[in-house]
């Protein structure tokens, strides 16, 4: 199937506001059993992408587990990534983005292609954290690949 880029971020609006949403749901119900209808939640994130032709390419959704103190390499992905960190905190530093940065739980990140992902840690030497990383790249591509010399 292929798929425009327009659908592929409707697409990925949903899932985003389908993981906001349940997240909410579930915190109201412990909560507020009669709430009142509320106002529109602003996005969860807003990205621009970049211009590519996804002709042949696929998305591979993946669970990305930091154990309490967790510190990962420096890496890159093949096209695009975006994340949505689901319990914890994890810092980052994207090359290109500026300084790390921390994501709580309910935030997301992108990375561009061709992105080194410098810093990727899990805030907390107590507590574990967890994302869903979603990278985008050609069919068939070494989705992550080490990057040597630089420091995490």
């Amino acid at each position: 199937m292929i798929m425009s880029r327009r659908d592929l971020v409707a697409s990925f609006a949903l899932f985003a506001e389908v993981l906001a949403s349940t997240r909410h749901a579930d915190a109201q119900t412990q909560t507020t059993p009669a709430a009142a209808p509320q106002a529109p939640r602003p996005p969860v994130f807003k990205h621009d992408l970049p211009n590519v032709n996804l002709d042949g390419w696929e998305v591979t959704v993946s669970w990305v587990d930091y154990p309490p103190g967790r510190v990962g390499a420096p890496h890159q992905h093949a096209g695009f990534v975006l994340a949505y960190v689901l319990e914890g905190a994890v810092i980052a530093k994207i090359s290109g983005q500026g300084e790390e940065k921390t994501f709580n739980a309910g935030q997301m990140f992108y990375e561009q292609p061709g992105a080194t992902h410098e810093v990727s840690k899990n805030a907390s030497q107590t507590q574990p954290a967890r994302l869903l990383a979603m990278i985008f790249a050609k069919k068939g591509a070494t989705l992550t690949t080490p990057v040597t010399g630089r420091g995490a």
